[in-house]
């Protein structure tokens, strides 16, 4: 199968995918359940790439673990947090504001990710599963050291958040425990740290500098798009303390919080 074959059945995967999580919010009332479902799909592109690429097996093998691996745990931890949950208070909100029309849109703005879906796996995935040759063993190397960090990272800092929130005394409070003391929005930086962990095995590939465009795309949609502008407005209205937070925490890389006087 040719690459751009390839692309046009991961349309069709993604646009299935998130029809059937608008036919799930239907049926639910919960539109949340489009986040793990999202998750999932990333995953499952990268197992369908690597099953139809043409690179050596080896590498694909790396790319269909890499990839679905990740999607399963933070698809399965996205979708632990918000079965039998209230709807998350964002898509409550469109809901609310949408009206009427509050399903309509929702199916539109479901397809809408579609675009950000797409341009993740075809910047990662693809110059990996279609490349002629294996890259250097340093880069294999290289790849597993960002990938491990990055996945391992996002576990801990989703399983530090999760803790503080089962503990009822932290109600109305700002999470400062582990990472979240160094970071705002930690599990969003090894996210961002997850894109960039195929960018070695792209190298020396056709197209493979596009890989490098993956984890610039996610770190845009989540500070600039998706996550945090919304998230923090709604942190600083329902939290004490939140603005202190955003004033003497890194947004996203972790670092030492700054000192007050």
């Amino acid at each position: 199968m040719y690459s751009t074959q390839a692309f046009v059945f991961a349309v069709l995967i993604v646009v299935g995918a998130k029809t059937f999580a608008w036919l799930l919010q239907l049926r639910l009332k919960n539109a949340g359940l489009v986040d793990p479902i999202w998750a999932w799909t990333l995953g499952f592109l990268a197992v369908f790439y690597a099953l139809v690429g043409d690179a050596p097996v080896a590498l694909r093998v790396l790319l269909a673990l890499m990839g679905g691996f990740w999607g399963f745990r933070l698809g399965t931890h996205l979708f632990v947090r918000n079965w039998n949950q209230p709807e998350d208070w964002r898509y409550a909100r469109f809901r609310k504001d949408w009206g009427e029309h509050a399903n309509r849109n929702m199916f539109w703005f479901f397809q809408f990710q579609n675009i950000f879906t797409l341009l993740l796996s075809s910047f990662a995935f693809l110059p990996i599963a279609f490349r002629d040759d294996a890259p250097p063993l340093w880069c294999w190397a290289l790849a597993l050291l960002i990938w491990n960090a990055a996945v391992i990272g996002e576990g801990i800092a989703d399983s530090q958040m999760e803790r503080f929130r089962r503990n009822k005394a932290n109600h109305g409070l700002v999470c400062k425990d582990g990472l979240w003391r160094w970071s705002r929005h930690p599990n969003y930086f090894f996210e961002c740290l997850h894109w960039a962990a195929y960018v070695p095995l792209a190298i020396g590939a056709p197209w493979g500098w596009v890989s490098v465009l993956a984890p610039v795309v996610m770190a845009l949609l989540l500070m600039k798009l998706s996550g945090v502008p919304m998230l923090e407005e709604e942190m600083i209205k329902r939290k004490p303390g939140y603005a202190d937070y955003v004033r003497d925490t890194s947004a996203l890389i972790p670092w030492p919080p700054k000192k007050r006087a």
